[in-house]
């Protein structure tokens, strides 16, 4: 089995509001997704989330979404292409702050919820999000669904681009559900490590190069430690 990024969403805290097993998932995965505090974070979870994976030496990217904490990013919302640069341009300097700061450097970055779904499927935005990374760093890795408009637009800019497959989300007629699914859809830690080990042993999905397991979902450091047994197992 080929050796493969373990991924995953955190610093989706903020004020007194605990989300996500940011503690127990940082020592079971290679990078950090970290909330850039407009679908979640706030300034202090951001400095502590670095903090962490630094203790872990976890490579860090950042993980930005929509200016809607109240629907946690998860909610389509209008947005014009001009918007979609500022806001990214944005939450890639608010990290920056923090990784400065510990003497780290950014290694990744990532959509959060609606707009992960908005970027992979319209061509304006996902060129909107690119020309924002390439303006802040073009060496950034773009973590994105294999086959999206986001992977399209980072290729033709020049950007490395990273094929995600979601380990805690179904694929109905191979299509990730992002939304609306059911713990019974995508299985138990033992179901989903054996389907994560058959897909990086399929010359198939050759191009998946980092899986994800969100903090938040339940079970979620259980489900990532029968990945990461699997994967170190077979390696």
């Amino acid at each position: 089995m080929r050796p493969v990024d373990l991924n995953c969403d955190m610093g989706e805290s903020f004020g007194i509001y605990k989300y996500g097993a940011d503690q127990e998932m940082m020592p079971l995965i290679t990078s950090a997704n970290i909330a850039c505090g407009f679908h979640a974070g706030d300034a202090s979870i951001m400095r502590e989330t670095v903090a962490l994976a630094k203790a872990y030496g976890v490579r860090v990217g950042a993980h930005i979404g929509l200016p809607d904490k109240s629907g946690f990013g998860r909610r389509y919302m209008e947005m014009s292409p001009k918007e979609v640069y500022e806001i990214s341009l944005y939450q890639l300097g608010a990290l920056e702050a923090f990784l400065r700061a510990e003497d780290m450097e950014m290694a990744h970055v990532k959509l959060h919820g609606a707009l992960y779904m908005m970027a992979a499927e319209d061509k304006k935005i996902s060129d909107a999000f690119v020309q924002a990374v390439h303006a802040f760093q073009p060496s950034l890795q773009v973590y994105t669904l294999p086959g999206s408009q986001t992977a399209a637009s980072a290729a033709r800019m020049g950007l490395r681009v990273v094929n995600e497959y979601f380990a805690d989300r179904p694929y109905p007629s191979g299509k990730v559900k992002m939304f609306g699914w059911t713990l019974g859809e995508i299985g138990s830690p033992a179901a989903i490590s054996a389907r994560v080990a058959a897909m990086l042993e399929n010359p198939a999905y050759a191009d998946i190069g980092t899986v994800c397991v969100h903090s938040d979902t339940p079970g979620a450091p259980t489900i990532m430690g029968a990945i990461r047994d699997q994967v170190t197992q077979h390696a």
